[in-house]
């Protein structure tokens, strides 16, 4: 299929930011990872010594690995011809994981593929799976790169002085880098909340009960089994007691985690965008690249608004996922297979938007000398500082003192608040500490 001719940007026009999601969000990411579990739960029960299982070729067993590893586009699409007659994915991935034993001469063995389970066990191990391998190989180092970049604005930027704006208008003044170091913060925070969310797995037969296990090995303790299998053949942690699904909380608290450090970003985005409409940035120019059709001198910042864009996406199809998956009428039904489908989805649009904050800040060209001539133009900020000094020192009324000098006034500069100070009936000492004071150097400390 052409990108031309995707539905979805995310397969089509942005196909090539998002590629390296696919083997975990993919139709095939799917696929094999349904393969991977089913291998694995096949091994383990060797592993156990289930009899009929027991007597198979332990060098055979191990080689059964070699189907997750060598599996390709050739398998997957064997398995949805199968599936096409079956109307079941789960199923056609179990009749070809048995053509596969057939093939390597262990045809006594084929009905354990799939023994005592329903497709949940599968698709609630799989799923997770892929999320867990996905985050960790993708997203998540897609984050620490941002943060790096980020870190280093923090670093160039930790001395220039900069008109704080509160309510939009002109407050005590900050530092450029201790702005960017809030985002870096807050992402970091919400970046351990993500990679603290334990990674859940539902692996209890078609009512969670392990009914099927045991009425057929009564003798064997197949929840210790089941714990051990998605813990340490998978690397999940098992949930239970459940129904026939995973109940997902878990994984609804990973999107709400996701969720909030798409809406740091979309702080971020917005703050750079007004940070550049107020000319504190200019923008590095690309050669070929146009900012507006009808006006030539346009350098627009579009990496900024198309990572807002995208980041609003996400948080929709995050917030709809985080609330949908943990409701199922009474012990299972349908409606969390076919959402399931997209959780690749939102990642994508994070991914899209994180590479292009990343585009957009290397784009950013520091315009000091419009930093520099607001706080010039500012003064007033410098009267919290002086009636903060003057309570010091006992002044009676220090901020009605200084309310009065800068409210409402349509301009105050060095001279009206240096003739202000000398009007103060305090000491020459005080007076020079005061004369100390400027805009650009009232920054507190960082």
């Amino acid at each position: 299929m052409s990108a031309l001719n995707a539905i979805s940007p995310v397969d089509g026009r942005y196909a090539g930011k998002v590629e390296a999601l696919s083997p975990y969000f993919s139709e095939f990411g799917l696929i094999k990872y349904r393969v991977l579990v089913e291998v694995k739960y096949l091994q383990a029960l060797y592993k156990l010594g289930l009899p009929q299982v027991a007597s198979a070729d332990r060098k055979a067993i191990d080689e059964l690995t070699d189907i997750v590893t060598t599996f390709n586009q050739h398998d997957a699409e064997t398995i949805k011809q199968t599936e096409r007659i079956t109307n079941h994915d789960v199923k056609a991935v179990e009749y070809f994981l048995k053509d596969k034993l057939k093939e390597r001469g262990m045809g006594d063995i084929l009905e354990f593929v799939h023994f005592g389970l329903t497709s949940q066990d599968i698709n609630n191990t799989a799923i997770p799976l892929s999320l867990k391998h996905g985050l960790r190989e993708v997203i998540v180092p897609a984050f620490n790169r941002l943060l790096d970049q980020l870190d280093k604005l923090v670093s160039d930027w930790k001395e220039i002085p900069m008109l704080a704006r509160t309510h939009g208008q002109p407050a005590s003044p900050t530092l450029l880098g201790k702005e960017f170091a809030v985002w870096t913060t807050r992402l970091r925070e919400q970046l351990r909340q993500l990679e603290a969310v334990p990674s859940s797995a539902k692996f209890g037969g078609a009512t969670g009960n392990l009914n099927a296990h045991y009425v057929a090995y009564p003798d064997y303790d197949w929840h210790a089994f089941a714990d051990r299998f998605v813990a340490e053949d998978l690397g999940l942690q098992r949930s239970y007691p459940t129904t026939q699904i995973e109940h997902y909380d878990n994984l609804g608290a990973t999107f709400h985690a996701l969720s909030r450090i798409a809406t740091i970003l979309i702080d971020l985005c917005q703050d750079i965008w007004t940070y550049i409409s107020m000319e504190y940035f200019r923008q590095r120019t690309v050669a070929g690249e146009i900012g507006s059709s009808a006006m030539p001198h346009k350098v627009n910042p579009i990496d900024f608004e198309n990572a807002e864009g995208n980041l609003g996406l996400a948080r929709a199809i995050l917030g709809h996922l985080a609330d949908k998956l943990p409701v199922s009428r009474l012990q299972r039904d349908l409606t969390d297979s076919t959402v399931l489908r997209n959780v690749g989805v939102p990642l994508a649009h994070i991914l899209i938007a994180v590479q292009a904050i990343e585009k957009g800040l290397g784009k950013l060209l520091l315009n000091e000398t419009k930093l520099q001539s607001d706080l010039e133009a500012n003064w007033m900020v410098t009267a919290e500082a002086i009636q903060n000094i003057l309570r010091r020192e006992g002044y009676p009324k220090p901020y009605e003192a200084l309310k009065e000098l800068t409210r409402g006034v349509e301009h105050i500069d060095e001279i009206a608040i240096r003739t202000f100070i000398d009007s103060l009936d305090v000491a020459e000492g005080i007076k020079k500490e005061l004369k100390l004071i400027f805009p650009d150097n009232y920054v507190g400390k960082y």
